[in-house]
């Protein structure tokens, strides 16, 4: 009995240690007792954690991840008609701030964008923001990271990994598989973050450099990026008629928020499964990607110890209108930015935040075994990546 206890306060604290653990121990189970088994074994250990957190850190305040800077004044826009030929300006990268959530488990700059700035250009407009919230009034420990992305500016990629989503067709098996982001494209690289559940968790779909390596569920929430950069969040059934037009897709569990609407799962119940094996309500690590109403800010989110809902609630607090659940579970949710190496020769990741697994090696060296997405500049000239298809007409709803 006692063996068994250590061995299980042994397997904690090297999943919760080494990104690797959680991946190996989790499979592993698998293959000896199933994935049910798996799920209700992990439905049991975040919930024992969950259970201990809120009798240890119930008095404990929200605690603030970053260094919130006093706002300086908004540089003015010129109002002079532009030049015939030239490029009109953007007006400058400022959603406005959806505030703390609630008020009463704030740290100090929740609900307040900062500047994520690029160390190579630190004059130049931000690309990206990011903000944390604590939304679950009963643990003020629960956090929610949110980075916001200006999709102006910005294109989004997505990349398979070496084994998942793991392909159901010939066409998808011989598919070549590079796994990491190309390395022209380093230059330009601003952020990376993980993609979506394996294929054996929910069969969810996947189409990338015109092969379907998963074939899309009708009612899947589907992130998608047509041929004209636009990116969209929407049910499958919603947008299937414009595959044609899409340069890639991938698909997540149900969507959370559907133009604006929140998913009748997460309005109460029992038994919701977000995520084809863990529950809804199990309180853990989480991630998701959203799109605000006018198409023009993606938000990302990376969490500990939340439930679905508390995610969603979370991302349309930000201003997020159609939201999809990426992956859950400690070692796979991560968001990672890219700097220079001391000597300057190479680029190497860095987290959002403290308390994340990841590699200074993560989507650039090191080949990932699952799906992931990257973000690069996309007002710079540089040379589209292999499989950018010339743009189409703008996608209709």
């Amino acid at each position: 009995m006692a063996g068994g206890l250590a061995l299980i306060g042994l397997t904690y604290w090297a999943v919760h240690r080494y990104e690797w653990a959680g991946p190996l121990v989790a499979n592993s189970l698998r293959a000896v007792i199933g994935d049910d088994h798996v799920a209700k074994l992990e439905d049991f250990v975040y919930a024992v954690e969950d259970r201990v957190n809120r009798l240890t850190r119930k008095n404990e305040k929200p605690q603030a991840h970053w260094q919130v800077p006093t706002p300086a004044a908004a540089p003015a826009v010129s109002a002079a008609p532009v030049a015939p030929g030239a490029t009109p300006r953007l007006p400058p990268f400022a959603p406005k701030d959806p505030g703390p959530a609630p008020k009463a488990w704030s740290a100090p700059g929740d609900g307040k964008w900062v500047p994520m700035l690029d160390p190579r250009r630190p004059g130049e407009p931000p690309y990206m923001l990011k903000t944390l919230l604590h939304p679950d009034a009963g643990r003020s420990w629960a956090e929610v990271f949110v980075v916001a992305i200006d999709l102006r500016r910005v294109r989004l990629y997505a990349v398979a990994g070496t084994r998942e989503p793991a392909a159901d067709s010939p066409e998808g098996e011989k598919y070549e598989r590079a796994a990491l982001i190309p390395s022209a494209h380093d230059e330009e690289l601003l952020g990376a973050f993980n993609g979506g559940f394996m294929t054996e968790h929910g069969g969810f779909g996947m189409k990338i450099d015109g092969v379907t390596l998963v074939k899309p569920k009708p009612n899947a929430c589907t992130i998608a990026v047509y041929n004209d950069d636009a990116v969209r969040i929407a049910p499958w059934r919603d947008i299937a008629a414009d595959e044609a037009k899409m340069r890639w897709f991938r698909q997540a569990p149900e969507c959370m928020w559907a133009a604006d609407k929140l998913h009748p799962g997460l309005q109460g119940g029992k038994g919701l499964k977000w995520g084809a094996t863990l529950d809804g309500e199990t309180v853990i690590r989480r991630s998701a990607i959203g799109i605000n109403a006018a198409r023009d800010i993606l938000y990302v989110s990376i969490t500990n110890h939340t439930s679905a809902r508390v995610l969603a609630d979370g991302m349309h607090h930000c201003g997020a209108v159609d939201v999809a659940q990426l992956d859950v579970n400690w070692s796979y949710p991560k968001f990672v930015t890219f700097e220079a190496t001391d000597g300057g020769t190479e680029r190497r990741a860095v987290a959002l935040a403290d308390g994340f697994e990841y590699s200074p090696d993560e989507y650039i060296r090191k080949k990932q075994r699952r799906d992931f997405f990257y973000l690069m500049r996309s007002d710079t000239g540089l040379p589209a990546p292999s499989g950018y298809v010339a743009p189409l007409a703008a996608p209709k709803d």
